[in-house]
Order: C-alpha cells, then structure tokens, then sequence
C-alpha cells in the first residue's frame, strides 16, 4: 500500500515538473494520436519517475524488502529509457517486431531493434537479480502467498535455475512489449496494467504495486486523451508487472505465462486488437469506459 501511494502521489509532482519544463522541450514529445489530436508523451516519463519513487520509499519503509529494490529500479529505469529512444529517436519506417528484426537482417539498426536486444538484456538481468535475492531472503520475507490452496515462496526457489532465469527474462521483455502493444487508445494500456497487476499488487509483490499506484496517477489524463504512456511508458509498466510475474512463479509459471505473451505478440502481427476489441460488445464497453476524449 505504500508502494502504490507513494508512486500516486509521485504522479503529481513530476506531472507539474514535466510541465514548467521549456516549451522547446515539452513540444519534442507531442505527437498526433489516432484521431488527430495533439498529446503529450511525458506521461511516459512522469510515470516512469514516480514509479521508482514509490519502489524506493515503499522499500524504505520495509527493511525487509530492500534486497528487491535492486532489480525493481533497474527494470522501470532501463526498460523506460530504452522506450525514450524509441519515442525521441525512432523513425517508424519500421514497425511491429517483424519489422524491425527485419531491418537488422538488412543490416539497418533501427531504435525499435536496439529497444529489443535491450529489453532482452534488462529483461535477463532483472530475472537473475530478482531470483537471487529470493534465495538470499529469509523465508519470513518472501510470504507467504497462497496460491491455487498451497503456501507458495518458499518450494519456488527450487525452480530458479538458469532456464528459470532465461525465461524470467523473456517473461519482462515480452511483457515490456505487449504493454506497449495496446498503448492505442486512451487508457486502454493502463487499464490492462491494472487488470494484470492487481492481483500480483494484493499478493504483496511491490513491481505491482508501483505500477498500479503510477497507473492511477495518470490514468485521467490518459483517458482524457490530452496524453499517453508511449514507449517510455507503456514498456516501463509492462516490465514491471513482467517482473512481478517473475518474483511470484518459478520456471513452470514463467513458461505459461511466456507462452501467452508470445501468442499476444504474433497476433499483433496478424490481427488488429483495436479490431478486434471493437468487434466483441464487453472488450469493447470494457476498452471505452471512462474514455472522455478520442
């Protein structure tokens, strides 16, 4: 609970930041949305900074849980500044997964194939951080959490192997990038952040938390459509709710939660989910709650 309120009432002060900073800056991050309006991507890094505020003081006041700090602040951090590139510097001649992985073929490094191998690597070494501080936890701090009628933290240790770690990784970095996939339409990406993370959040995991508390802050604004997460945004949420799916499953959670994100992302590259939300009434009337603007 202080993890999430903190990253709330971090929204406000860096939202009032982000807007005394110089008109010349503010204008690098407007963009034109769906509809043809102007919004502000610096919700991205608004959330992105009062998501690792609210880790920090939520870990402050919780000796207990300082040892996860670590991993937490370098996802949100890393996964956010590598979304930064892709909304300052990214070109979009080249979209979708298949795209850019298509232009590294072609010996074309674009900012979405460096936000790939970069999402890996933080992916893994957020993964291999997190595992070990839940081996290095004593068993009093890692629960417990009950989990389908069983006490779960502590057998899942014996889970964390390598494979374990590689999957995690893949885990963060695939949830790094659907995040960003249903960044579309106001509020729709934080509404599924909540959905996702919420449960995780009310188990006690604090990647959760934080990014719901951060998601909440913002969340106005965005369905409003005066702004949106962007990359910066959107992979930063994603990722950490990807690493709370990492701290509270061992390798066979991670496999199935792995095998969903894929699925997701090579639909995105079939089928449209704009499409296909609007084509079903309760995704739809789900997808436009609260919307006050286009």
């Amino acid at each position: 609970m202080a993890t999430a309120a903190a990253a709330t009432i971090g929204t406000v002060a860096f939202r009032r930041l982000a807007a005394r900073l110089p008109e010349t800056t503010r204008a690098t991050w407007e963009r034109t949305n769906h509809a043809g309006r102007s919004v502000t991507l610096l919700q991205g890094p608004v959330w992105v900074a009062a998501a690792a505020t609210g880790l920090a003081l939520g870990s402050t006041m919780n000796r207990r849980a300082s040892g996860r700090l670590g991993p937490s602040l370098l996802v949100v951090l890393a996964s956010g500044g590598l979304g930064a590139l892709d909304d300052l510097a990214g070109s979009g001649s080249s979209k979708g997964l298949k795209g850019h992985l298509g232009a590294l073929r072609r010996g074309a490094l674009t900012t979405g194939a460096v936000k790939v191998i970069g999402l890996a690597a933080t992916g893994m070494t957020g993964a291999l951080l997190a595992d070990r501080s839940a081996r290095s936890d004593p068993p009093a701090s890692r629960g417990p959490v009950r989990v389908r009628g069983r006490v779960a933290g502590h057998g899942r240790s014996q889970e964390r192997g390598a494979l374990a770690a590689v999957v995690g990784g893949a885990v963060i970095a695939g949830a790094a990038n659907v995040a960003n996939l249903f960044d579309l339409r106001p509020g729709r990406a934080l509404k599924v952040v909540v959905l996702c993370g919420g449960p995780l959040a009310l188990a006690g995991f604090r990647p959760a938390a934080a990014a719901l508390g951060a998601s909440a802050g913002v969340l106005r604004d965005d369905l409003a459509g005066r702004s949106m997460l962007g990359d910066t945004g959107a992979n930063a949420a994603g990722a950490l709710i990807g690493l709370a799916l990492v701290e509270a499953t061992g390798l066979r959670g991670r496999v199935v939660a792995l095998a969903g994100l894929t699925a997701l992302t090579l639909a995105s590259e079939k089928v449209s989910f704009s499409k296909v939300i609007d084509a079903h009434g309760t995704l739809r009337r789900l997808d436009e709650w609260g919307r006050s603007g286009s």
